[in-house]
C-alpha cells in the first residue's frame, strides 16, 4: 500500500453517523416533501438518535470511564470524541426542534391541524379531556413519591415521565414551614401519545403528558404542586452476552432484562424545567451536566411516525410505491420451481412484491417432492408468513433447519419467541456460531426430481421480513445452478455442524474469505489501471468504515482507477481530496425508501464482474459476522443490476454528494430533468410487468396467494 494512502485522513465513524442523521433531518426540512412525510422523517431522526445513544454514545462513555486513551484511526481519543459528539448532538437537536416549530407547525396550521396546549383548550375540549382522564388514564396512573423510605424508581429505558416538586402534606413540620417533596408519574407507554379532541374547524390533538399534567392535582390532593416537568431517560442498551454460557437463549433472555435497566446515558427534559427539579433528576440518575439535553418540547419526537399514519392524511403523504405482484420475473409462471429451472430470476423490492419470496418458501413447504428446507433468519416480522411456512413444512415431514440469529440487536426477544415456536413444531433450530452474528440471507430448498436431487436457492441482500420489504430497497436472486447449490450446502454445514470453512465455488463468505476476496478485487483493479486495461470500482453499501478497504480505495484513486460509491449512511472515506481521492465520488441516497441493497461491480479488465450480498464494508461485517456475497452471472440480470447502479448515480432528487471537507451537498438539478430513482424504479417495474402481460395475452397467472401485512415504517 502506498505511503500516501496509509497517511490519508479517515473520518470518525460516530461523527460520520451524525452527518448521516443530518441528511435524514434535511428531508424533514425540505419543503418539497409532503407534510406528513416531513413529520415521519423527523420521527426517524429521533428514533435513530435514541439507538445511537443506547449503543454508540454509551460505548464511548464506557471507554472514557475505563480510562481508555488510545486514539482511533481518525486520531480522536474517546474523551475528545465524546466532547465533539456532545456538541454536534446539541446542534442537531436544536435543528430538529427548529424544523418542528418554525417550519412544520406553521404548515400543520395551514392544513387546519393543531396540537393544542392546556391553555388553548376550550370548554368543550376540557370536558372531553377530563372524561378521557377519568375513564382511561386515571386508573392506570401510579404516582411515585421519592423520600427516605421510597427510593427513586427504576424507570424503564425511553419511558416518558413527569417529575414534580411538592410542598406541604400531612407530615408538614410543626413550625409551619412547608416541606419540599419530589414525586414521579410515568406516562403510560401502551396508550397513544396523542389524543384527538373535538374541534370546530380542522383536527385538533392533545399530548398525553399534557392531559396528565392538567390533572396532577387529583393525584396529589394532600400536597401543593409547585412545579412539574416532563422528562425522559435513555439507558445503555448494548447487551453483554456470555456466548460460552451453557444455554445461549437463557443468557440472552437474562441480558434483555438488564437492558431495560442499563446505566442512564442521557436525560431529556423541557427547557422550562425548574432548577430544583433538574438538580433532583441529575442527582438521582447520577448524571453529569453534559448528559442533560434540555429541549423546547415535546420530548421524544418518535410519536410523529404513528401520527403521520392516521387516516385522513393520505393527501399529505408520498405517492405510495405499489409493489408489482407477481413481479415480471415470475409473471405468467404457474410453477415457481419450473421457472427457476428455466433460468435465474431476480426481484427488486419494494418495486416488485416480496410475495415471490414468501411463495417460494410456501410452495416448498407444501410440495411433496421437497425433502428439506434450510434458511437463515436475522430479522422477521411480528406475524411472519415465513415462519408459518417453515412450521407447516416440518408438520409435512420435511427436514427443516433454521438458523435464528438470537443476537440481532433489538430483535432478540422477537427471535427467541420464533425460535421456540419453530422448535416446538419439529424444526431443527440453530442459534448461530459463538462470537459471530449470522447476517447472511439465504434459503435452500432440496427437491427430488426425475433426474435426481436439485437444490433451489433464494439469495438476498435484505431480511426475510415482508413488512420492511415494503420500504427497504433490496434485491433477491433465485437460482438452481449446481455450483451455487453446492456452496449453499457447504455453508449450512459450517453453520450447523463442525465443518471446516470450505473453498467455495461461487460464494465469498465472511469471516474466513470475504475480506480477502474484496481486497484482491480492489488490488486487481489497481493492477489493471497500471497496465492500461479497463478498470473501475462501483459499490453500493449502507456503511463504509473499514480502514483497510478505505486505504485500498485511496490507493486505487491515486492509481487512476475511477471509484463510484453509493453509501447511504456512515462513510469514513473522504472523497475528492486532491492527491488522495480525486477519482472517488461518494453519493448518499436518502428519500422515500431506505436504500439497503449491497452491490459490488468491478470492471475487471473489460470483463465486468457483479456481486450482490449482505455485507457492508465494515470491520464487523468482514471479520465478525457470517456474511454472504454472490455473483450475478446471467447476462440479462447483470444488465439489470447495472441499470440499478447507473440510476442511483444519476439521481438528483434524493442524492447528496460528499465534498472534500467531508460534508454533503444536494445533487444539482440546474439545467437537468428531475430524476427520482425511487419513482423511476417503480415505473420500470410496472412497465416490465405490463410487457409480460402483453406477451401472455394479458392473462398473468397469479403465482402468489399470501397477503403480506400492512407496512411498518422503520428507522432509516
Amino acid at each position: 500500500m502506498t505511503e500516501a494512502a496509509e497517511k490519508a485522513p479517515i473520518l470518525n465513524r460516530e461523527l460520520s453517523w451524525m452527518d448521516f442523521n443530518l441528511r435524514v433531518l434535511e428531508e424533514a426540512i425540505d419543503r418539497e416533501n409532503p407534510l406528513m412525510e416531513r413529520l415521519r422523517f423527523l420521527a426517524i431522526t429521533a428514533s435513530n438518535l435514541d439507538e445511537f445513544f443506547m449503543v454508540r454514545v454509551a460505548g464511548v462513555k464506557a471507554q472514557v470511564n475505563s480510562g481508555y486513551t488510545t486514539p482511533d484511526v481518525s486520531g480522536l481519543t474517546p474523551e475528545k470524541l465524546l466532547a465533539q459528539l456532545t456538541e454536534k448532538i446539541r446542534v442537531f437537536v436544536d435543528r430538529q426542534y427548529s424544523c418542528l416549530h418554525r417550519s412544520i407547525e406553521p404548515m400543520l396550521k395551514r392544513n387546519s391541524i393543531a396540537f393544542l396546549e392546556p391553555e388553548q383548550w376550550d370548554a368543550a375540549q376540557k370536558r372531553f379531556i377530563r372524561e378521557y382522564f377519568e375513564r382511561v388514564l386515571s386508573p392506570v396512573l401510579t404516582p411515585l413519591a421519592v423520600d427516605t423510605s421510597r427510593p427513586f424508581p427504576k424507570l424503564a429505558n425511553k419511558s416518558l415521565n413527569i417529575a414534580l416538586r411538592l410542598e406541604g402534606g400531612p407530615d408538614e413540620g410543626a413550625d409551619g414551614k412547608a416541606e419540599e417533596h419530589f414525586a414521579v408519574v410515568q406516562v403510560p407507554s401502551l396508550l397513544s401519545r396523542f389524543l384527538e379532541i373535538p374541534a370546530q374547524e380542522g383536527r385538533a390533538f392533545a399530548l398525553l403528558e399534557d392531559v396528565i399534567t392538567a390533572h396532577l392535582s387529583e393525584l396529589f390532593e394532600l400536597y401543593e404542586i409547585r412545579t412539574s416537568c416532563v422528562f425522559r431517560i435513555t439507558r445503555n442498551a448494548d447487551l453483554e452476552i456470555d456466548e460460552e454460557a451453557e444455554d445461549l437463549m437463557v443468557e440472552i433472555e437474562r441480558s434483555i432484562k438488564k437492558r431495560k435497566r442499563g446505566r442512564p446515558v442521557r436525560l431529556e427534559l423541557l427547557q422550562k424545567c425548574d432548577p430544583a427539579l433538574r438538580k433532583f433528576l441529575t442527582e438521582m440518575l447520577r448524571l453529569k451536566k453534559e448528559d442533560v439535553f434540555p429541549v423546547s418540547g415535546p420530548i421524544d419526537l418518535t410519536f410523529f411516525s404513528k401520527f403521520a399514519s392516521l387516516p385522513g392524511f393520505g393527501e399529505l403523504c408520498f405517492q405510495p410505491v405499489r409493489p408489482v405482484s407477481p413481479p415480471a420475473a415470475f409473471r405468467g409462471e404457474p410453477d415457481i420451481f419450473a421457472a427457476i429451472r428455466e433460468r435465474d430470476r431476480l426481484v427488486h423490492h419494494p418495486y416488485e412484491s416480496f410475495d415471490s419470496v414468501l411463495e417460494f418458501i410456501r410452495r416448498a413447504a407444501e410440495d411433496e417432492n421437497v425433502l428439506a428446507i434450510k434458511q437463515t433468519l436475522y430479522r422477521v416480522s411480528g406475524h411472519s408468513p415465513i415462519i408459518a411456512s417453515l412450521i407447516r413444512a416440518a408438520e409435512n415431514g420435511k427436514q427443516v433447519t433454521v438458523l435464528v440469529e438470537l443476537k440481532a440487536r433489538f430483535d432478540e426477544e422477537n427471535n427467541i419467541q420464533w425460535a421456540k415456536l419453530l422448535e416446538e413444531a419439529g424444526c431443527h433450530v440453530v442459534y448461530g456460531l459463538a462470537g459471530l452474528k449470522t447476517h447472511c440471507k439465504i434459503a435452500l430448498v432440496v427437491r427430488q426430481e426425475e433426474d435426481g436431487i436439485r437444490r433451489y436457492l433464494h439469495l438476498g441482500t435484505g431480511n426475510y421480513n415482508e413488512s420492511t420489504a415494503k420500504i427497504y430497497t433490496d434485491i433477491g436472486l433465485f437460482t438452481c445452478r449446481e455450483l451455487y447449490g453446492a456452496d449453499a450446502s457447504s455453508l449450512f454445514n459450517v453453520l450447523t455442524g463442525y465443518s471446516r470453512p470450505p473453498e467455495y465455488h461461487k460464494f465469498a463468505v465472511a469471516p474466513h474469505g470475504l475480506r480477502d476476496f474484496m481486497e484482491k478485487r480492489i488490488l486487481r483493479e489497481i493492477e489493471n489501471g497500471g497496465r492500461g486495461l479497463p478498470c473501475g470500482i462501483t459499490a453500493k453499501v449502507n456503511s463504509l468504515v473499514d480502514p483497510r478497504i478505505i486505504r485500498l480505495l485511496y490507493q486505487a484513486s491515486q492509481a487512476g482507477v475511477p471509484v463510484k460509491l453509493v453509501v447511504r449512511g456512515i462513510c469514513c472515506l473522504i472523497a475528492g481530496v486532491p492527491g488522495i481521492s480525486e477519482n472517488i465520488t461518494v453519493v448518499s441516497v436518502v428519500g422515500q425508501l431506505l436504500e439497503h441493497s449491497r452491490i459490488f461491480r468491478f470492471e475487471n479488465g473489460g470483463d465486468p464482474k457483479l456481486f450482490l450480498g449482505s455485507a457492508d464494508w465494515m470491520q464487523r461485517n468482514l471479520d465478525r459476522r457470517v456474511e454472504l456475497v454472490f455473483p450475478v452471472e446471467d447476462e440479462s440480470l447483470r444488465a439489470r443490476v447495472e441499470e440499478v447502479l447507473e440510476l442511483l448515480l444519476s439521481d438528483n432528487w434524493n442524492a447528496r454528494y460528499m465534498r472534500p471537507d467531508g460534508t454533503y451537498q444536494q445533487a444539482s438539478r440546474r439545467g437537468k430533468a428531475a430524476v427520482n430513482c425511487h419513482r423511476v424504479f417503480a415505473d420500470r417495474a410496472a412497465a416490465a410487468a405490463k410487457e409480460i402481460d402483453k406477451l401472455t395475452e394479458g392473462r398473468p397467472v397469479e403465482l402468489v396467494r399470501q397477503k403480506p401485512e400492512d407496512p411498518v415504517r422503520s428507522r432509516q
